[in-house]
């Protein structure tokens, strides 16, 4: 089992920047994967931004240039650093793991709202 907890969430203006966190605990060497979904009021969850064991990252395209993952694995910490914030950024934040058996777990979320 790896728990997650995420915070940094909050409310800022267009062109601003936020930096999320997400400690995560438990069984956290099997982990192989972190990243980070985002939800829209009536929108699907979508993925964000993913970086592996050996700090390879990838990004969507609504993000990539603007975004940042990272993660401090000697305190199993990921951060998203988010740049240049728009109002289609509002959503809630989750930061995920995925083991070597294919298992995903999950954070509660935490909330990003950006006003125009």
């Amino acid at each position: 089992q790896v728990y997650l907890v995420e915070s940094g969430g909050g409310l800022v203006q267009a062109g601003g920047s936020l930096t999320l966190s997400c400690v995560f605990s438990g069984d956290t060497a099997i982990v192989v994967t972190n990243g980070w979904y985002r939800q829209a009021p009536g929108k699907e969850r979508e993925w964000v931004a993913t970086i592996t064991n050996a700090g390879h990252s990838v990004y969507a395209h609504s993000v990539e240039g603007r975004f940042t993952v990272s993660r401090n694995n000697g305190a199993n910490t990921l951060y998203l650093q988010m740049n240049t914030l728009q109002p289609e950024d509002t959503a809630v934040y989750y930061c995920h793991a995925q083991t070597r058996y294919g298992q995903y777990y999950w954070g509660q979320g935490t909330q990003v709202t950006v006003s125009s």
